[in-house]
């Protein structure tokens, strides 16, 4: 016999077949917030019982990175409970509209947490702040906030908000598959160069690593953004709320200096 188990911020399943979890519909919802939020706790259990193959859904995206499962369904269960307990009848939007962000953030929380990968205590802090007040902006206010928006409440610059949710990104495996056809995969491994055994490459990546360091954060940013990432000098206009021509000229001026560094 199974069951479901909801606590503050924990849910469990046992024994139950998924497909068989009833989705409610926009009108079941409105009532059952009603009853909710006149104390009736068995409506804020049936909102979360109702809501489960949404998150069930939003997993789907992580099924191939080696994560486990039963604990990201864990989390992503904190975000719907928190998307429950702060989703207002008055925002008039959907509660998948303004569930989905909460319970995502849950999940990649959860993975940056839990990344090998170091990033600074600054830059963290940053990250963390911005989320928090996305999070808050968009149970206020029905929307996500901008990030002139973000950079304005945290008094600091839009790159900086930028950059830092930049570092959270997930890094990829040398194993990532890039290319089947049926045949022999090709790893991403497959198309890395091995230079290391050479000394005079060496020296040309020490001097190379000097000239980045003696570049300010923005320049830095930028120069990652068109060169590694590929990006436009538009979008990157775009992200930091600033002209094409000034991106342009950021840009060359940092070209300039590691030209002048590296001779």
């Amino acid at each position: 016999m199974g069951g479901i188990y909801i606590a503050k911020y924990k849910v469990e399943i046992s024994g139950i077949d998924t497909s068989d979890i009833k989705v409610l519909n926009n009108e079941e919802m409105k009532k059952l917030f009603k009853k909710m939020n006149k104390g009736d706790l068995r409506a804020r259990n049936s909102l979360v019982e109702g809501n489960l193959k949404l998150v069930l859904s939003i997993l789907k995206r992580f099924n191939n990175r080696g994560e486990n499962m039963d604990d990201l369904f864990q989390i992503g269960c904190v975000g719907l409970l928190k998307a429950i307990d702060n989703f207002s009848l008055e925002h008039d939007v959907k509660f998948s509209t303004y569930a989905v962000p909460m319970i995502l953030g849950e999940v990649r929380r959860y993975l940056r947490d839990n990344n090998s990968i170091r990033v600074s205590r600054s830059l963290k802090d940053i990250a963390y702040r911005t989320l928090k007040f996305k999070e808050e902006y968009l149970a206020k206010n029905g929307r996500e906030a901008t990030i002139e928006e973000v950079a304005e409440n945290l008094g600091l610059k839009t790159f900086e908000i930028v950059n830092a949710l930049g570092s959270l990104k997930e890094p990829i495996s040398i194993f990532e598959p890039i290319y089947s056809d049926g045949g022999d995969t090709i790893y991403l491994a497959d198309q890395l160069e091995d230079k290391s055994k050479s000394s005079e490459n060496f020296s040309n990546k020490l001097a190379i690593e000097d000239a980045i360091n003696k570049l300010d954060n923005r320049e830095k940013y930028i120069l990652d953004e068109r060169f590694i990432i590929g990006k436009t000098q538009m979008e990157i206009a775009d992200e930091l709320s600033i002209s094409q021509a000034q991106v342009s000229r950021i840009e060359k001026g940092a070209i300039k200096q590691l030209k002048k560094v590296l001779k």
